[in-house]
C-alpha cells in the first residue's frame, strides 16, 4: 500500500507513473512512495529490494516465463547504488571544484594586494638588511656565522642589540636576554592578529610566525581589523604578501651586506641609511596614540641611558617604551567606558 508524503525537493530518483512494470514486481521486490511537489503534482518513487526479489523466484526453469525479463533487469539494475543520480554527483564534484578554484584566485588576489601595499618600503628594508649584515661582518662574525644568524634570527633589532654585546664577551645570558626582550613586541603582535589564523594547522601558524614582522602589523591590522577574525577569506594571502616579500628584501640586503662589508667605506654612510629604513618602518607603525606615546618614552631613554655598558641603555628603552604604550592605552580603554 502506497504511503503519502509531501516535500519540496525530491532528493531521490522519481519516476514520472506507476508503470505496468512497477505493477509486476512491487508485491514482492519493491515499496511505492507518492509524493508530492511544491506545484501540488504527485510523483512515485519506487524503491526496489532484489534480495527479495530473487528469494522469492521460483525454482522451476519454466515458472519464469511468467516474470517479466525487464522486471528481473530492473531489479539487477537496483542492486548497484553507485550508478543512482550520477548527474547529482557530478554536479557535486563540479561545485566543490569551482569553490576551491574561487578560493585560490581571491588568495592570489590578496597576495597582490599585499604586495602592492608594502612595496614602498622595500629599499628601506634592504637598506636595513645591508645595515645589519655588514655590522654582524665587523662585529667579528665570520661570514657563515653572519648568514646563519641572518637566517634563523630574522629579527634585525636584535641582531644589532646582541652585536656588540658579542663583540665585547658579555656573558650569553646577557646577550639571550637583550635579544629575548628587543623581540617581545612579537608576542604583542602575535596575539594580535593571531584570531585570524587560529583556524590554520599548528605548523602552518609556526610557518606564518617566522614571516611576521614590523612591516606586517604596519599593514595587516589596517586591512583585517580584529572584527573580520571570524572571516578567513584573503588573510592568508594578505599577510604572505607582505611577509614573503618582506623577507627577500631583508635577506637579500643582509647577504649583500655581509659578503661586500669589506669594499663598503665608511664614507659612504650605509649606517645613516639604515636609521633612515628603520625611520620608514617605524612611521606606519604609529597609528594611535598608546603607540606614539611609547616611541617618545622608548627614544628618551635611549638617549639617556646612551652610557650604559654592554648597550643595556637600549634594554631599557625598549622595556619602558613598551610599558609605556601599554599603560596609554589601558588609560584610554577606561577613559572609554
Amino acid at each position: 500500500m502506497a504511503s503519502r508524503h509531501s516535500i519540496s525537493s525530491p532528493s531521490f530518483q522519481i519516476l514520472p507513473s506507476r508503470s505496468a512494470i512497477d505493477m509486476s514486481i512491487s508485491p514482492i521486490c519493491s515499496k511505492t512512495t507518492i509524493l508530492t511537489d511544491s506545484a501540488g503534482r504527485e510523483h512515485s518513487s519506487v524503491e526496489y529490494r532484489p534480495t527479495e526479489f530473487f528469494h522469492f523466484l521460483p525454482s522451476d526453469c519454466a515458472a519464469w516465463s511468467n516474470i517479466p525479463p525487464h522486471a528481473v533487469q530492473l531489479a539487477v539494475l537496483a542492486s548497484q547504488p553507485k550508478q543512482l543520480e550520477p548527474s547529482v554527483m557530478h554536479n557535486s564534484d563540479q561545485t566543490a571544484g569551482a569553490s576551491s578554484f574561487d578560493t585560490t584566485l581571491t588568495e592570489r588576489q590578496a597576495f597582490r594586494e599585499g604586495l602592492k601595499a608594502c612595496i614602498a618600503t622595500m629599499p628601506g628594508i634592504f637598506a636595513w638588511g645591508m645595515v645589519t649584515g655588514i655590522a654582524m661582518t665587523q662585529s667579528g662574525l665570520t661570514v657563515w656565522q653572519s648568514l646563519g644568524m641572518t637566517f634563523i634570527v630574522f629579527a634585525g633589532s636584535a641582531q644589532l642589540a646582541s652585536l656588540p654585546l658579542i663583540a665585547a664577551n658579555a656573558p650569553i645570558w646577557v646577550v639571550f636576554l637583550t635579544a629575548l626582550v628587543v623581540n617581545l613586541r612579537f608576542v604583542i603582535f602575535a596575539a594580535s592578529i593571531g584570531s585570524h589564523f587560529a583556524h590554520l594547522p599548528w605548523y602552518r601558524r609556526i610557518w606564518y610566525g617566522y614571516f611576521n614582522a614590523d612591516i606586517t602589523m604596519g599593514f595587516f591590522p589596517q586591512r583585517f581589523p580584529s572584527s573580520r577574525a571570524h572571516r578567513n577569506e584573503e588573510k592568508n594571502g594578505f599577510f604572505l604578501g607582505i611577509g614573503y616579500p618582506n623577507w627577500c628584501a631583508w635577506q637579500a640586503g643582509s647577504v649583500a651586506g655581509i659578503l661586500l662589508a669589506s669594499r663598503i667605506p665608511p664614507s659612504w654612510g650605509i649606517g645613516y641609511a639604515g636609521t633612515l629604513a628603520l625611520l620608514a618602518v617605524m612611521i606606519p607603525l604609529i597609528i594611535n596614540v598608546a603607540a606614539l606615546a611609547g616611541v617618545i618614552v622608548a627614544g628618551i631613554v635611549a638617549i639617556a641611558a646612551a652610557g650604559m655598558p654592554y648597550r643595556l641603555g637600549l634594554l631599557a628603552a625598549v622595556i619602558l617604551g613598551m610599558a609605556a604604550a601599554m599603560l596609554v592605552d589601558v588609560f584610554i580603554d577606561t577613559k572609554k567606558q
